[in-house]
């Protein structure tokens, strides 16, 4: 009997110590606090001189309880008129990731310096004037959701209130009503544009925000979009789309590493037409038949999909004719040692660094991690005078679970949330921009979604799909972050 009375107060005081670390964490933002410095810059040879105002903004509950804090940076026009100035609210994805990616990479006044083809140079990294920055177009808002960057939940909240699909859709769009409201910017013309999930929580703010606070976006940028996620599941035996739909970006990939023989080898664009003419009719009706396929039948198919992919006849036989991403970037240059990235297919790192061992790092996430952090933190202490002891959750650190229970229940698809914002507001603009060598979000899967939205024709056309020879971060490239100011300088005039 006191054996089980001492087990009982043990297991009691255990519960009672995480409680009490679950509800001691401390609280970083006692009050809402911005610092505001003034600037100049040049972009495209004309002089913007603007505000920077850098601090966190309370989110609340519906009781009007403090539930935690969302870290922001505001760049604004001095001068110019709110109801004529443009204003883009702007974030990235993971879901887990700070804004840094488009804050530092393309949209903010200042950008990280890589080489031309997006390939870090040697620490310590630098910055310069980003003179390809929106800045001359509109003011910006860039938004690190609870969780990322230095935005955290408090008080009456917890990261349940933050982390899923609908409960970050509806505390950013909380951030937009009342950012708006505090500084009247109710009446300007309004963007969203987010990146990877980000494009996600675009559809879904422009979807709540219609909805629920009558706010019409002017256009809305996505920017290596991901809306259906059943696209990339290859872990469904049963669902034949994703091999179908990630096929054009071997393709691309294979192209690139010198793995395609004649005619394919030949030109890009023309190799990956005719990926995506082979994938959408004699690859998917393969796929299709299973295992009434006749293995004549079959072996001519491994055949066709190892000319498009690279890799060898055997392997497509091995794997049932269904590549995985994870078969593809560790057989493709298997031969020279090496693995592949998956957010941009063109970086390379020793195969002894394989996704199937413990320690792989994407090298393409590796190239920019340590430079974009390092210029971030510089950058923010020092020209915007912000300073803080909290850790910056660049990506992941300060999200460990995501609550996907209802989008699961709508099949993984917000697609049709984005479908429905357009039919409520006609007007609105969609850019949508892919990266060729992106495997996290690929372009095919990407014109697969749109092409399945059910639009009307009227807003078929308001969609504009561009294309960059880059990966999931076109704008590490220099030739593609030129070509994606001009791109969205076009949709911005559409737009307006």
């Amino acid at each position: 009997m006191k054996l089980v009375v001492l087990l009982l107060s043990m297991t009691l005081s255990f519960s009672a110590i995480a409680a009490e670390e679950k509800s001691e964490a401390p609280n970083p933002y006692p009050e809402e606090k911005t610092v505001i410095t003034e600037h100049s810059t040049k972009v495209g040879g004309k002089t913007i001189n603007y505000k920077a105002e850098t601090g966190n903004s309370f989110v609340y509950n519906e009781n009007n309880e403090v539930i935690g804090s969302i870290f922001f940076t505001a760049y604004t026009q001095k001068g110019a008129k709110t109801k004529d100035r443009p204003i883009t609210f702007a974030y990235n994805g993971g879901p887990g990731s700070a804004s840094v990616w488009l804050h530092m990479g393309t949209l903010g006044p200042k950008r990280v310096v890589m080489d031309k083809e997006g390939f870090p140079l040697k620490p310590p990294f630098e910055m310069v004037d980003n003179e390809y920055s929106l800045l001359d177009l509109t003011d910006i808002v860039f938004i690190d959701p609870v969780g990322t960057g230095y935005s955290r939940a408090h008080d009456k909240g917890t990261n349940e209130d933050f982390h899923g699909v609908w409960e970050d859709i509806s505390t950013v769009s909380e951030f937009i009503r009342l950012y708006m409201t505090r500084n009247e910017r109710w009446s300007s013309p309004k963007f969203l544009i987010g990146e990877s999930y980000g494009t996600t929580r675009s559809a879904g703010i422009a979807y709540h925000m219609g909805q629920n606070h009558g706010v019409y976006f002017n256009g809305i940028m996505l920017v290596s979009s991901v809306l259906n996620f059943q696209l990339d599941d290859f872990n469904d035996q049963m669902d034949l789309l994703p091999p179908v739909t990630m096929l054009p970006s071997y393709t691309a990939a294979a192209w690139y590493h010198k793995k395609l023989k004649a005619p394919l080898d030949a030109n890009l664009q023309d190799s990956i037409e005719r990926a995506k003419e082979f994938a959408l009719n004699e690859y998917a009706l393969a796929l299709l038949q299973g295992d009434n396929l006749e293995p004549r039948k079959k072996r001519a198919i491994a055949e066709r999909v190892a000319d498009f992919t690279g890799l060898s006849v055997d392997l497509v036989m091995e794997k049932d004719l269904r590549i995985s991403l994870n078969d593809f970037v560790h057989n493709i240059k298997r031969a020279e040692g090496e693995t592949i990235g998956r957010l941009d297919s063109r970086f390379t790192t020793p195969e002894l660094d394989a996704l199937n061992k413990a320690g792989y790092r994407d090298p393409s996430y590796m190239a920019i991690h340590g430079t974009y952090t390092e210029n971030l933190m510089t950058y923010l202490s020092t020209e915007l005078n912000y300073k803080s002891d909290l850790p910056y959750y660049i990506l992941g650190g300060g999200v460990k679970s995501w609550n996907y229970e209802d989008f699961y229940r709508q099949n993984r698809d917000i697609s049709d949330k984005l479908t429905a914002a357009m039919l409520r507001n006609p007007d609105m603009q969609v850019y949508v921009g892919n990266g060729y060598y992106d495997f996290a979000t690929p372009f095919f899967a990407t014109e697969y979604t749109f092409s399945h939205m059910g639009l009307p024709q009227q807003l078929k056309d308001n969609v504009h799909m561009y294309y960059y020879e880059s990966g999931h971060m076109m704008y590490i490239r220099e030739f593609d972050l030129i070509k994606l100011k001009k791109d969205l300088t076009e949709f911005f005039k559409k737009s307006l």
